[in-house]
């Protein structure tokens, strides 16, 4: 069982669970873990960013490697640029007093439970010293070259709202579609080290829902604090989620015969894909899980109604630059609403319960069984421990908003009686 990681990487809330000691033995057990070779380190634009930056590099020293750091970059460029490990030092869509470590190996795969253990197992041990801390300025501009190579779509005429996340996209992504052609309304595009993925970006839609209807745009792109995600907005100010994102791709991309998506996917999803042939492999929530489904079973797109979404033709992880170059390649300068209608959106409730203990009791999954047999794939409920966070998530899904809403209440009640 592992200790420090969730679901992905290692996080906590800076000075609190997550300490500049902490990510220094992580740095070291890392690199020890990839026989002290070069581990490429990235980190987003959080203020504590540089502190624990070099928390990390001191670890990689220790261990006898190379620490190569490129500063703030998005996550997917660390991915695609790992040496013999990657490195970022982020919290992804967490507020900003939070922080932590993703890794990568140096395929620029995220790291198994399994591997993530046996970096939690050298935690403590000693190294042998000796490494080095070697700082680079290329790796955004080689990561832009190597997304437009691959994923350059025409978005002459396009008029685009793109919100940044205060994170490592700013300035990155709106000189991205530019250069494709598109006029960008750019916000969520001055970091200032406190504001990351506050009131902007994929997890606060508000922003740029309004700047999409008051600027007149087609659409609005919205990216996370560290760039694996990406939601959209349509040209009335609706939000568009993972999952109708996924959904366009799937049916826009020739030749999509699997897609990988979570327990969290909602039931219209599965529903569209099945009018079209198309199988559905559904993981536990992560991103990883996605990835290690798709490599499994041979496909090549994926991801989460969060946002994340996977495409492993040129790319090895989720990307959320390549998710909205795909996306606007699949529009093919038609409407984002008429493609987003054609997924039926089945009505979901969530709630978050704040507990000491995320264990679930068993009082709980027989009655989350229960429902679900009595649904019998009209709605359903879901219960699950976060692993980002101390809360359980509590989700009820059903043909209607009411309906949705009375199952998840009546779950996250007993939840809150079982454990409160």
């Amino acid at each position: 069982m592992r200790r420090l990681f969730g679901t992905d990487g290692v996080r906590g809330i800076v000075g609190g669970s997550l300490t500049p000691e902490l990510v220094q033995s992580l740095g070291k057990a890392a690199a020890l873990w990839s026989d002290g070779g070069r581990v490429f380190v990235g980190r987003d634009t959080r203020g504590s960013g540089p502190e624990l930056e070099a928390a990390f590099a001191r670890g990689v020293v220790e261990a006898g490697g190379t620490a190569v750091l490129a500063g703030v970059v998005p996550t997917p460029a660390v991915a695609l640029l790992a040496l013999d490990l990657g490195a970022v030092i982020s919290a992804s869509h967490n507020p900003p007093e939070y922080n932590g470590v993703k890794l990568f190996d140096g395929n620029g795969r995220k790291l198994t439970d399994a591997q993530e253990e046996e970096i939690e197992a050298l935690v403590g041990a000693e190294g042998p010293g000796g490494g080095s801390i070697l700082p680079v300025d290329v790796a955004v501009d080689s990561y832009l070259d190597h997304v437009l190579e691959r994923f350059e779509t025409d978005l002459s005429g396009r008029k685009l709202a793109v919100d940044c996340a205060n994170g490592a996209y700013s300035g990155l992504a709106p000189r991205a579609f530019r250069n494709l052609g598109a006029e960008v309304v750019s916000v969520g595009d001055a970091p200032d080290g406190t504001n990351i993925n506050v009131g902007c970006g994929a997890t606060d839609l508000a922003l740029l829902q309004r700047t999409v209807v008051e600027q007149g745009c087609d659409l609005g792109i919205a990216f996370d604090g560290d760039g694996d995600r990406m939601l959209a907005v349509d040209e009335h100010g609706n939000a568009v989620d993972g999952d109708q994102i996924i959904s366009i791709l799937a049916l826009g991309i020739p030749g999509i015969e699997t897609v990988a998506v979570t327990v969290m996917t909602n039931l219209g999803f599965h529903r569209l894909m099945a009018e079209h042939g198309i199988r559905v492999v559904t993981t536990d929530v992560g991103d990883r899980y996605v990835l290690e489904a798709l490599r499994r079973e041979e496909a090549v797109l994926g991801g989460e109604q969060s946002g994340h979404v996977i495409y492993l033709v040129g790319h090895d992880t989720g990307d959320g630059l390549v998710a909205a170059l795909l996306l606007l390649a699949c529009l093919d300068g038609g409407s984002l609403a008429e493609a987003a209608a054609a997924m039926p959106v089945y009505p979901q409730t969530k709630q978050n319960v704040r507990l000491a203990t995320r264990e679930l009791p068993q009082a709980v999954v027989d009655e989350a069984k229960r429902l679900n047999e009595e649904l019998a794939g009209r709605g359903r409920v879901l219960v699950r421990p976060s692993g980002t966070e101390p809360v359980v998530r509590v989700l009820g899904e059903a043909e209607t908003a009411e309906e949705a809403e009375r199952l998840c209440a009546s779950i996250a009640a007993l939840v809150t009686r079982e454990l409160g």
